[in-house]
Formats: structure tokens, C-alpha cells, sequence
């Protein structure tokens, strides 16, 4: 088996892997706005596009900032935005420093 075998097999595992990280973190969100539904327990729901997206945005900025040792710019770039609108997004949720 030649290094480039070896390097395309490794390549395809780390695919896969990132796969099922993907595929996890979609059944977590599923599982949660699920379990959020059945306990209102029969109360209706208002602004739940709003509401998931609030509920998942700070959390997503808190771990992305703790896993970049609060690099904005790697931060920034992790998540697929400018700077300057993750620094907005960081008073928002009064995470700015």
C-alpha cells in the first residue's frame, strides 16, 4: 500500500468521523426541541424559530470561544463569520471582555 493509499484512507475516516459528529449533534438538537415540546404540555408554542436560535447561539459562542483560548479572529473563522460580527454577537450576549 503506497503513502498516498494510506493518506486517502485517513482522509475518507476523518470524513466519516466528522459525519457522525454532525449527525449527533442533529439528533441533540432534535432530541431537546422534542423533549421542550412534550413538556409545555399542550401549551402553545410561540416564536420557537426565535426562541432555538437564541438558546443555541450563546452556548455555540461560549464553547467556540473557550476552544479558540478567546482567539476572535480563529473564533471568527470557526464559525464562518467576520470579526466584526462575532464581536456584535459577543455584547449581545455581554461576552465581549
Amino acid at each position: 500500500m503506497s503513502a498516498e493509499d494510506i493518506h486517502a484512507i485517513e482522509g475518507a475516516q476523518s470524513n466519516m468521523d466528522d459525519q457522525q459528529g454532525i449527525t449527533q449533534l442533529y439528533n441533540a438538537v432534535k432530541h431537546s426541541i422534542r423533549r421542550y415540546l412534550y413538556e409545555l404540555d399542550g401549551t402553545q408554542p410561540h416564536d420557537m424559530y426565535d426562541l432555538v436560535l437564541r438558546q443555541v447561539e450563546q452556548p455555540l459562542l461560549e464553547a467556540i470561544l473557550e476552544h479558540t483560548k478567546g482567539n476572535q479572529s480563529k473564533a471568527a473563522e470557526f464559525l464562518g463569520l467576520n470579526r466584526g460580527t462575532l464581536r456584535k454577537k459577543l455584547r449581545i450576549y455581554n461576552l465581549h471582555k
